[in-house]
């Protein structure tokens, strides 16, 4: 008996004649993140993904926990292979399944005959197994409508599986798939949970930060660090890019109307990062703007700011409340670093009444006091940045 894991993947399956080159992209980083957890063969067959160890020294808590946070899986589990005969499917259940179905009380047995030159039928497959399970688990009953636990027996071209339930994997389709985007992330709740959800649709992920040191510290800046290896551990490697923009906030201050301050800095935020985007072939920005949330974010603003940039910005918040993105947050283990009390550039001499229903040529005709090129270059080259990894952990 051999334990390894099987991944099955949903949205791939639909892709027609693109079909392929989804698959090997989800295959190739399972294989760059089983190198980090030890020796592992990374395969494919009939629609799964079969995780192997390779050796003792093969983490395979660590590789279960790798692919459950991989884009492009659905459901994955932990099962034991073995021959593919009956009285070998029967031992592996009584041997390898009690561990699984300790505390548990009701269970049923569905079964796979992918090989159809086996001989049983699956139903016939599925009361073999789950009397070999009542003879080793005394204490189970079987309810085939609601049970606690589905085992499930699977007969393939190359062996025979057996697993007890199935955990939810991270949906999605690969990272890759869709091309490269610039996140802007700062240390609030919303832009992380963008950038999951962007690259839960294949986007791979470079990101930059805007720090406005000495309003802002390091404790700030290693905040938002935390927050993008939170986000790798889903979209794999990000290049952290740190931009200081504390020249451009005092000069904005210094000769601009105050009430156009927020939306002048965001039009600074958006032509930098749009800058970085095209050195470093990323085809749209991403931000975490909600509608409405802030004076920053009604419809008017949105369009004065993204009057700024030459390429598409994504928003997948657009039409999520609070809640939806807390919820969120919380689900990917941003939230909890997202509500540190640091403070982030966008907070340094936030105007009281914001504009909130901007007219592009004030805004334009306010721009124009400043030398906008000059600081956008001058910001440009304090570009500081960092790789992410996505088996690096917060402090």
């Amino acid at each position: 008996m051999k334990e390894i894991i099987l991944c099955k993947y949903g949205e791939i399956v639909l892709k027609g004649a693109n079909r392929a080159s989804f698959e090997q992209l989800l295959v190739k980083d399972l294989r760059y993140r089983a190198a980090q957890c030890g020796r592992f063969t990374v395969r494919r067959s009939q629609s799964l993904i079969y995780i192997i160890p390779e050796d003792d020294d093969a983490d395979i808590d660590a590789m279960f926990d790798a692919a459950s946070h991989t884009f492009g899986i659905i459901a994955l589990s932990r099962a034991a292979a073995c021959e593919k005969s009956v009285a070998s499917l029967c031992e592996t259940a009584k041997s390898y399944l009690p561990r699984f179905l300790d505390g548990v009380k009701t269970f049923k047995v569905e079964s796979k005959r992918a090989d159809k030159t086996f001989p049983l039928k699956s139903p016939e497959i599925s009361a073999e197994v789950g009397g070999a399970i009542l003879s080793a688990c005394p204490h189970l009953r079987v309810d085939v409508k609601n049970p606690d636990v589905t085992v499930m027996a699977e007969v393939r071209e190359d062996s025979a599986y057996i697993h007890a339930g199935q955990v939810k994997g991270a949906g999605g389709i690969p990272v890759g798939s869709s091309g490269n985007a610039m996140l802007l992330l700062s240390g609030g709740i919303d832009s992380p949970v963008a950038g999951y959800m962007m690259a839960k649709r294949g986007v791979r992920l470079d990101a930059v930060y805007f720090e406005s040191f000495p309003y802002t510290g390091e404790l700030a800046r290693e905040k938002v660090m935390n927050l993008a290896r939170l986000v790798a551990r889903y979209a794999g490697t990000i290049n952290l890019h740190v931009v200081s923009l504390t020249h451009i906030q005092e000069e904005i201050k210094r000769v601009c109307e105050e009430d156009y301050f927020t939306l002048l800095l965001r039009r600074f935020m958006m032509t930098i990062a749009d800058r970085l985007a095209k050195e470093y072939d990323c085809r749209a920005l991403i931000t975490g703007e909600s509608l409405g949330q802030v004076a920053s974010q009604t419809m008017q603003a949105i369009g004065v700011t993204d009057a700024a940039s030459s390429i598409p910005v994504f928003r997948p918040c657009i039409g999520l409340d609070k809640a939806e993105i807390i919820e969120t947050a919380r689900k990917i283990g941003t939230f909890d670093t997202s509500i540190l009390p640091y403070e982030d550039c966008c907070t340094v001499f936030t105007p009281p009444h914001p504009k909130t229903k901007p007219e592009l040529s004030k805004v334009e005709a306010e721009e124009a006091k400043l030398d906008f090129a000059g600081l956008v270059e001058e910001a440009l080259n304090t570009d500081n940045h960092k790789r992410i990894k996505w088996q690096d952990q917060t402090l």
